[in-house]
């Protein structure tokens, strides 16, 4: 299943039916060990944490 970046709606072809946009795979990221983005999605939801804190 693709999603289309405009419109959310999903669909089997590669253009939206709807908005003729380019959709995009709507499947997770690949599950590694080795996470290479942790860090970065760790400190964006501790400054996140402490911004609704405030």
């Amino acid at each position: 299943m693709l999603c289309c970046t405009k419109c959310k709606k999903y669909t089997i072809k590669t253009t939206c039916p709807q908005c003729k946009t380019p959709c995009l795979s709507s499947k997770p990221a690949k599950f590694s060990i080795e996470d290479k983005w942790g860090k970065y999605r760790r400190m964006a939801k501790q400054s996140a944490e402490q911004t609704k804190a405030l």
